[in-house]
């Protein structure tokens, strides 16, 4: 009697246990109402994929009827839009989504503030937590592409080291590294990873790259065949280009990587609707359209609910990403490096 007293008592547990956790994935009733009552939120995202965000801010709306006004800009643009906005004192943005070492950064100077009380931080993936100023709304990884009507898979680039090999001087598009963004992402990846470091930027410099700042467009550029290779490539935009003759590879050192976090920025003049909205975005609703769109969910119980073929990022190692303690010290770098 007593050993079933006890079996009753863990499995009660384990109920009250999973319904805890899928309590936790709805919002509170009083930050709804709270939310609603502030009438909209506005949000700043630095990671560039439309469709990503158009999803998002439909859903959100939906379900809880307050409306997104999303600003999605390339990082740079974005932390001089709002450095001018603060220093003016116009307090206009509510949620930044950025990359995890700027987000650390900017909430440093003073650019953001505490967030509160957000539920659904309960749910982060082991070995990513939730700070006071920042949680994790996504990680996206960054690859190779190259044109399949160009290069052939026995010649394609197979690590980041291929890229070096003379056949490719000039041919290569590439995004930016001298500003935040997939580019620098991969410089900070390969600059951190011992196989690669300075001396390997210093000889890829000799290889005429052509910079960009316009991914969506590059991405375009390479299928039509003005050049044969595009790095990075960024996970997320894969499913979008279905179709095109082109082909994306995963280097056999891994993926360089940027976990995306969403932040609260100072003064914002939405609050609750913010917390709300950051709520949602790490909810299992939301994070299983994240995932099923390519990238890698930072809660709990979501990627292995995706289906395989939406699974473009799956067992893909994660090479290096961006620090905050050497972001400013290696974007100088490139500077210097790629004048």
């Amino acid at each position: 009697m007593l050993k079933r007293s006890r079996l009753f008592v863990a499995a009660l547990g384990a109920m009250l246990g999973l319904a805890n956790a899928a309590m936790a994935q709805e919002a509170p009733a009083a930050m709804v109402e709270a939310a609603k009552k502030e009438g909209r939120v506005v949000w700043y995202t630095s990671y560039v994929s439309p469709q990503l965000h158009d999803q998002v801010k439909k859903n959100f709306e939906r379900k809880y009827g307050i409306p997104v006004d999303l600003l999605n800009v390339r990082a740079s643009e974005l932390e001089e839009r709002l450095r001018t906005e603060q220093a003016a004192g116009r307090f206009v943005a509510d949620v930044i989504q950025h990359g995890q070492a700027s987000i650390t950064r900017l909430y440093r100077a003073g650019q953001e503030q505490e967030y509160g009380d957000v539920p659904n931080t309960a749910n982060m993936i082991e070995g990513q937590p939730a700070e006071k100023w920042e949680m994790g709304s996504l990680i996206t990884g960054y690859s190779i592409m190259v044109n399949s009507n160009m290069v052939t898979p026995e010649e394609e680039p197979k690590s980041w080291r291929d890229l070096l090999d003379p056949k490719w001087k000039g041919k290569m598009l590439v995004d930016d590294m001298r500003a935040v963004g997939g580019g620098f992402a991969f410089f900070s990846a390969t600059m951190g990873h011992p196989e690669f470091g300075e001396a390997y930027h210093r000889a890829l410099v000799k290889q005429d790259l052509v910079f960009t700042r316009d991914i969506g467009q590059s991405e375009r550029r390479v299928a039509r065949g003005e050049y044969p290779i595009w790095v990075p490539q960024v996970s997320v935009n894969v499913q979008g280009l279905k179709g095109l003759p082109v082909r994306v590879i995963t280097p056999k050192e891994g993926v360089a990587y940027v976990r995306l976090d969403n932040g609260m920025l100072k003064n914002a003049p939405h609050p609750n609707a913010a917390r709300l909205f950051m709520n949602y975005y790490i909810s299992e609703e939301n994070q299983l359209m994240v995932a099923s769109m390519g990238l890698l969910s930072v809660t709990k119980g979501v990627q292995e609910k995706v289906p395989q073929d939406k699974r473009v990022m799956e067992g893909a190692k994660l090479m290096g990403t961006i620090h905050v303690e050497t972001q400013a010290q290696w974007l100088n770098l490139a500077s210097e490096i790629y004048k």
